[in-house]
C-alpha cells in the first residue's frame, strides 16, 4: 500500500458546490444521527460527493463535507485518505479498477488481471487510459476471498475471475453495457463450483 495524498494543485478544481439532489441527501444522512453527532455521516456523504465529482475527492470537495458537518478539515481529510474507496485523483471516466492484490487472490491469479489492466489500461497504477475512460490500482483486501481473484469497479465485485473473463468485463464497460456483478464463472454468489454435493433432498 503507498501512501495515500490529494492530487497535485494543478488537478485541483477551484471549488465544489453539492447538487441540491445531493445536499437534500446528506442533510437526510446528517439527521440520522444524534445532536452533535452529525460527524457521523462524513462516509455516506463522501461517497455521494464522490458520485457527483467524476469518481474522486477533491480538496475543494472534502473542505464543503467538512463545513457541512461542522468539521475540522483534518477530520475529513483522514477519513478520505484511510478509505481506499476514496480517491483522490481523477480517475477513468468509465470504469476506475479496484484489484484485490493481498494472498488468496494472488495464489487464484491476481497477477493475471493485474497484467490485463497493465496491457489495457497502463502500465503503472494511477494512470488514465489514453482513452480517458480507465483507471486502476492494486488494493489490499476486498472482502470476497472465497471468490479470488476478483476486483472492484466502482460498487460492484466482479468475481472468480480469469485473463478472458476479465477482458469481457472490461469490454462490457467499454461498450456502457456492463456485465453483470458477481461471479464469471457461472456459481451462485460463493456456493461450491457445479452446485451442491450434500444435502441436496429435502425433508
Amino acid at each position: 500500500m503507498s501512501v495515500r495524498r490529494l492530487a497535485p494543485k494543478s488537478l485541483q478544481p477551484a471549488s465544489f458546490t453539492f447538487s441540491e439532489e445531493n445536499l437534500a441527501w446528506a442533510r437526510q444522512q446528517i439527521a440520522k444521527y444524534p445532536e452533535g453527532r452529525q460527524a457521523s455521516a462524513v462516509i455516506a456523504i463522501l461517497w455521494r460527493v464522490q458520485e457527483q465529482h467524476e469518481g474522486w475527492v477533491s480538496e475543494a470537495a472534502i473542505r464543503a463535507v467538512a463545513d457541512l458537518l461542522q468539521m475540522p478539515y483534518i477530520r475529513v481529510l483522514e477519513v478520505a485518505t484511510f478509505y481506499t474507496m476514496f480517491q483522490l485523483q481523477p480517475v477513468g471516466k468509465k470504469a476506475h479498477v479496484q484489484v484485490c492484490g493481498t494472498t488468496p487472490c494472488r495464489l487464484r491469479g491476481a497477477e493475471d488481471v493485474i497484467e490485463v489492466c497493465q496491457s489495457r489500461i497502463h502500465h503503472d497504477p494511477f494512470h488514465i487510459s489514453k482513452d480517458g475512460d480507465f483507471s486502476w490500482e492494486e488494493v489490499e483486501c476486498l472482502g470476497a476471498c472465497v471468490n479470488a481473484p476478483m476486483v472492484m469497479i466502482w460498487k460492484d465485485t466482479y468475481e472468480d475471475l480469469t485473463r478472458e473473463s476479465f477482458g469481457q468485463v472490461l469490454d462490457g464497460f467499454a461498450s456502457g453495457h456492463p456485465v453483470k456483478p458477481g461471479p464469471q464463472n457461472g456459481r451462485q454468489y460463493s456456493a461450491p463450483s457445479g452446485g451442491p454435493t450434500t444435502l441436496k433432498e429435502t425433508t
